[in-house]
């Protein structure tokens, strides 16, 4: 699979050419609406076997081929070219598929609103759960006696389990529009309340047809962070007993003292010791209501990695990835109207409407780029694309964590899922 990013000039016939691919295959690929009309950067999946490289000024056989995991003798046999030559810059060489590709798991939240799920849920559903070891329901509220409130299924179940896909079954505390500390506080300390949970949970799951129960408490009392632990040592044994696995989902820490409402009751070292696997929720530090940035920096993320490493194994984190960006209306003011979230495919089009290329900030890893909209307003856009995407795949094999984590379904980025079945087996329960 080759990434190309598309250049002045480009089209989709020579680009196809460049990599003895095919003009439909790439607009599959990448479920282009206007093949005809290309944004200058943007970034493109070419649908090969194996891929290429374009020499650059100071490579040499021995560094490309360690690039790849090869010898540089199976590089320049592969390629035809004498061991002894200069490599002249620009010349393609042909890098082979690996002969195996790593296993990874796979999850993605789905969240479904008001009292059914939605036509288009339920098409990302089905067009996403070959692709996913887990289809996380999103999510059944705790009432503070302990009983469940359940989100709208719809036929969910069906569609997980004609792709072999796990389901997991998300608790929260949250309450009318947001996570509550007060219901955290009750759920965590209260034993009749817990108790009540947890035998609802059991029957929800069992009943369902779920594989695992995922704790998503936010904004828990910093006092509670014990409370918590011990609540998870209790579910774990009793989640256990029913032959169901249990994850949690960890705010982003990049050490253990890290203060704030959103980390504190957050124990890394706990989580990682209790939970079957966690989930770093690794997004939104570009957020609706505040300044444009990228929404998951690479840089970021890796500090957040290499600090739930020291906590715990890696075969237990799954890397959070968001599958949206936001469109901010400029000057940024805090405390003003909300960024506007958008797709990688809405992204492009807005590109192209107003005729601006896209860049690429190296250090986050991400695309962005900046418009004028008609009634004169400034606005600054940051998305995924399959560079981006690629980056967060290059981390997990790198640091050999369990896999992925999407946040969340319903918003197209059809290059994701071309890479992440590329490069990986799906692992399937």
């Amino acid at each position: 699979m080759q990434i190309h990013v598309v250049q002045q000039g480009d089209s989709l016939f020579s680009i196809a050419n460049t990599y003895q691919s095919s003009i439909g295959g790439i607009i599959n690929a990448n479920e282009l609406d206007a093949p005809d009309n290309l944004v200058i950067g943007q970034a493109l999946v070419i649908p090969i076997v194996g891929q290429f490289y374009f020499v650059q000024p100071g490579d040499s056989l021995y560094s490309i081929a360690s690039r790849f995991n090869m010898t540089y003798q199976e590089l320049a046999q592969i390629n035809n070219f004498p061991v002894g030559n200069m490599l002249p810059v620009g010349l393609r060489l042909y890098i082979p598929e690996p002969p195996t590709k790593p296993p990874i798991t796979s999850n993605a939240y789905i969240e479904p609103f008001g009292d059914s799920v939605s036509e288009t849920l339920e098409n990302a559903a089905e067009k996403t759960a070959p692709y996913l070891t887990y289809l996380a329901h999103f999510s059944y509220r705790v009432n503070r006696d302990g009983t469940l409130q359940p989100p709208p299924l719809g036929n969910l179940r069906q569609i997980a389990e004609a792709n072999n896909t796990a389901q997991m079954l998300v608790v929260t505390n949250l309450e009318d529009e947001g996570f509550s500390d007060e219901l955290g506080h009750i759920i965590v300390t209260v034993q009749a309340v817990q108790n009540t949970l947890l035998d609802n949970i059991v029957n929800a799951a069992q009943a369902g047809g779920y594989s695992d129960v995922h704790f998503d408490f936010e904004f828990l009392p910093p006092d509670d962070r014990e409370a918590y632990n011990a609540f998870l040592r209790k579910a774990k044994d009793r989640l256990s007993q029913a032959g169901l696995l249990m994850s949690t989902a960890l705010a982003p820490k990049t050490s253990a003292t890290q203060e704030g409402a959103w980390y504190e009751a957050h124990d890394y070292g706990a989580h990682g010791e209790i939970a079957d696997f966690v989930v770093l929720m690794t997004y939104e530090w570009g957020y609706s209501y505040g300044p444009p940035m990228a929404v998951s920096p690479l840089d970021q993320v890796r500090r957040v990695v290499e600090y739930a490493l020291t906590e715990m194994p890696a075969n237990k984190i799954l890397l959070g990835q968001n599958l949206y960006g936001y469109d901010w209306t400029l000057p940024f003011v805090q405390g003003g109207a909300a960024a506007r979230a958008v797709s990688p495919q809405q992204a492009i089009t807005i590109a192209r409407e107003n005729n601006v290329p896209i860049q690429y900030d190296y250090t986050a890893q991400a695309p962005f780029f900046t418009y004028t909209d008609n009634e004169g307003n400034n606005h600054e856009v940051w998305f995924e694309d399959a560079r981006s995407i690629q980056a967060k795949f290059n981390l997990i094999k790198e640091l050999g964590l369990l896999g992925i984590s999407y946040w969340k379904l319903g918003l197209a980025f059809p290059q994701n899922w071309v890479l992440l079945n590329d490069q990986f087996t799906i692992t399937k329960l």
